[in-house]
Order: C-alpha cells, then sequence, then structure tokens
C-alpha cells in the first residue's frame, strides 16, 4: 500500500512563474535568518516541501555539487535553483535576492556603529536575538537530518567527521577530500562486485557529444567574458574619478580572491578573510572584526556577509571616517565576493544535471553532504556554547538561564505552535531591550 507521504515525495514538481518566483526569493531574503543550516533548511522547506518546485533528490545532489565549490554554499545553492526554475534569468534574481537584504541590513548597521559605536541597547538586541538564531538552527538540523542521511553509511560518516571538526579540529575542506576518496572507494567495490552481471551495450552518438562539448564552450566563453566585464566595470570608473586607486585595487583583489580559493563556505572564509583583514592589512581591529561576525550573526542572508562589514570599516578608516567611501567599499566588497558565486554555478549546471544519472558520482555526493550535516552541527555547538555558556565554563552554573529559557520558548514558539520567524525574532529583538531597560 502506498502511503501519502509517499505519493507527495512521488509527485513531479511544478515550475512557477517568474514573478511568484520572484517574490519567494525576495521573502526569503529577509527572513533567512540563522546561517547556513538555517538558509538550506528554509529553501528545502520552501521549495520541496511546500510547494514542490524541486525534488528533494535534485535539491541535495545540487547542495552536494555547491559544498564543494569555492565560497558560500546556501547562495551558490539558490542560484542554482533558481536557474533549475526558471533559467538564467531565474538564478541571477535568486542569488542576487538572496544577498541584497542582508547587504541593505548590514549598511545600516554598520553606519549605525561607526557613528555610534557598540552602544548598550545595540548589544540587547543582539543578545535577544542570538536564542532565536540558535534555536533556529537547531530546527534546520532536525529537519535536514530526517531528508538527508537516509543510509547508515551516511549517518557513520556524519559522526566521523563531527568527531574529525570538533576534537580533532580538522578543517572541513581536509574532512570533504577524505569523505570524497572515501566515497570513490566504496562506489569502486560495489562496481567491482556487480561487475558480474552482463549490461546491455550502450550505444554512444558521438556527433551527439561532440555538439554538447562545442555549447559547453560557447557558454563557458560567454559567461566568463560577462563576468570579465562586469568585474572591470567598478575599478575602471574608480580608477578615472579616484585619488587613491591602489586601495580600491587591494580591496578588489583580495575579495575576488578569497571566492576563488575559501572551499567550505562561511567556516572557511571567515578565518581567512578575518586574519588578513586584521593582521595584514589593518582594515578594522580584531574587537571590531568580532563585532561585525555578531552584526552579520544577528542580519537575514548568508553569515558570510560580513565581509560586506569589514569593507565598509575598510573605506571608513582609510578615508578618515567618510561614511560615503565606507559604503562604496562595502558595496564593492559585496560585489567581488558573490560575483564568482554566480560563474561557478552557471559554467557547471550541465555537469550537474550530467552527474545525476551516474549512481557512483551521487553515493559520493551523498557523503559529502553527510559532511555538510557535520559541518553544520561543528557551527551550531560553536555558537550554542557562546550563547548559553557566556563565561566559558562547562558547568552547570556557567549556564546562561534567561538565553536557554529563551532558546527553548524560541523552538516551542518555531516547532510546536509554527508561528513565522519574522514573529519570533521580533519577539526576541523585544526580550533583549526589555532585559536592557529593566537592568538600567
Amino acid at each position: 500500500m502506498v502511503t501519502e507521504k509517499t505519493q507527495i515525495q512521488n509527485e513531479s514538481p511544478c515550475a512557477p512563474g517568474f514573478s511568484e518566483a520572484v517574490r519567494f526569493w525576495f521573502r526569503l531574503g529577509w527572513i533567512s535568518f540563522g546561517g547556513t543550516a538555517a538558509h538550506i533548511a528554509l529553501m528545502h522547506d520552501g521549495l520541496v516541501e511546500r510547494r514542490r518546485w524541486i525534488d528533494n533528490e535534485t535539491f541535495f545532489h545540487a547542495l552536494a555539487h555547491c559544498m564543494i565549490l569555492p565560497g558560500p554554499e546556501a547562495q551558490q545553492l539558490a542560484i542554482y535553483l533558481g536557474w533549475k526554475l526558471n533559467g538564467a534569468k531565474g538564478g541571477i534574481v535568486a542569488g542576487t535576492l538572496f544577498v541584497l537584504p542582508s547587504m541593505f541590513v548590514l549598511l545600516a548597521l554598520s553606519i549605525v556603529y561607526a557613528l555610534l559605536g557598540n552602544r548598550p541597547w545595540i548589544i540587547a538586541i543582539f543578545g535577544g536575538l542570538r536564542p532565536t538564531v540558535l534555536a533556529l538552527i537547531l530546527l534546520a538540523l532536525t529537519r535536514l537530518a530526517r531528508r538527508s542521511l537516509t543510509k547508515p553509511i551516511e549517518w557513520i560518516v556524519a559522526c566521523g567527521a563531527f568527531t574529525a571538526m570538533f576534537w580533532l579540529h580538522v578543517s572541513v575542506p581536509v574532512v570533504m577530500v577524505v569523505a570524497v576518496a572515501f566515497g570513490l572507494i566504496l562506489s569502486r567495490f560495489r562496481r567491482d562486485s556487480a561487475s558480474s552481471v552482463p549490461t546491455a551495450p550502450r550505444r554512444v552518438n558521438l556527433d551527439a557529444n561532440r555538439e554538447m562539448r562545442t555549447q559547453a564552450l560557447k557558454s563557458f566563453a560567454k559567461i566568463t567574458i560577462t563576468g570579465l566585464g562586469i568585474w572591470l566595470i567598478p575599478l575602471l570608473a574608480l580608477y578615472l574619478s579616484s585619488q587613491d586607486f591602489p586601495f580600491w585595487t587591494q580591496l578588489g583583489l583580495f575579495f575576488t580572491r578569497t571566492a576563488f580559493v575559501t572551499v567550505g563556505g562561511s567556516y572557511t572564509i571567515i578565518p581567512y578573510v578575518a586574519l588578513a583583514a586584521v593582521t595584514k592589512y589593518h582594515w578594522l581591529s580584531q574587537q571590531q572584526m568580532l563585532d561585525g561576525f555578531a552584526l552579520a550573526e544577528t542580519t537575514p542572508g548568508p553569515l558570510i556577509i560580513v565581509v560586506a562589514f569589514v569593507g565598509f570599516m575598510a573605506g571608513f578608516h582609510h578615508f578618515h571616517g567618510s561614511i560615503v567611501m565606507g559604503t562604496l567599499a562595502l558595496l564593492l566588497t559585496t560585489l567581488y565576493t558573490f560575483l564568482p558565486c554566480f560563474l561557478f554555478v552557471f559554467v557547471g549546471t550541465p555537469f550537474v544535471a550530467w552527474t545525476q544519472e551516474s549512481r557512483s558520482i551521487k553515493a559520493v555526493l551523498s557523503l559529502v553532504i553527510a559532511v555538510v550535516f557535520a559541518a553544520m552541527i561543528d557551527l551550531a555547538t560553536f555558537l550554542a556554547r557562546g550563547i548559553l555558556l557566556p563565561s566559558g565554563r562547562s558547568t552547570f552554573a556557567g549556564v546562561d538561564g534567561i538565553a536557554l529559557a529563551a532558546t527553548g520558548l524560541s523552538l516551542y514558539l518555531l516547532g510546536r505552535l509554527k508561528i513565522k520567524v519574522g514573529i519570533v525574532i521580533a519577539l526576541g529583538i523585544g526580550l533583549g531591550l526589555a532585559g536592557w531597560l529593566l537592568r538600567l
């Protein structure tokens, strides 16, 4: 007997109209709090569970590919899914709306921070938001585990990856390489075991393959030229109008390089940016970098949007407290950090579709998903310790009772009562400000 759940999962996805998809991506950009885990869960819930625009297999297959690419994987996943639904324009809109709301929010917060500093009421807002963010992440991880880890080997790899990252402090890219190698060995073993089973020979259409390669090369050239043109236009304008072009070149090249060399998403990008921005370029202080991370943590959009704060402070300090130059630097930083994501995804879309037909590659990518899940658990553990154990002592006395109660309340409202994310976030802000006012 076929269950209702199985029937729903087997329904063919129905692509939406472009305007309907734009409304979804716009709304997602404003409510995607909670970091990578929450972003992926929100996309899965909205696109797979509720609207059924994307099937579950395609979603996680694309996620595994995006995790291997350099740059923020949640935004890359949004770009690919937007492309899947509405073509190139859909991918551009999805990737852009995934970042723009958080960029504008962080711009406003950066200006307030530059003018007023880290005021107590700002700290109170962050304190009220953090338990809600933690609850979002915990709920997201629970939902993702049910849908993404379906085999014992995937759970084993996830547990091993978490152990390596949390206890042994092994970086995400290294763990991922090991998981891919392990997956290749397993797929080779299974293929050898099944080699005795006769298979019908497949006819290969050489002309069709040659045509596909030609189209892929033309698409690659077109995308590369377009991306290079977009990359050059701002620098050319600054060269003609600015008196300090070396600063803008340094800023643009650094964040472009960051987008190309950091594999593993926000987990590897943020430490790389923080170290260079503070110790090498001296764009901001270590405390300001920590404050920027807190700002990014409590805004919608990808956690890597903290680079926009870094860019703002770099321009603000370099041009002697200029809000205008800080804003320009923030815009330039955002463009050069996220532009390569569009290039990576659009160039790789034919490969994603092709690998979905390969059982061996799908088996390897399923282990990549397990590593992604482990990395999310590692990040959630790090955030939970900072929120629930602010003193750093892992004892009962070191637990922040108010933060624990707020996290539990957020879990109840979001998980059991299904209250909308925006309402719970507003409630967290209100509780934070109320606690600050009571302490005055």
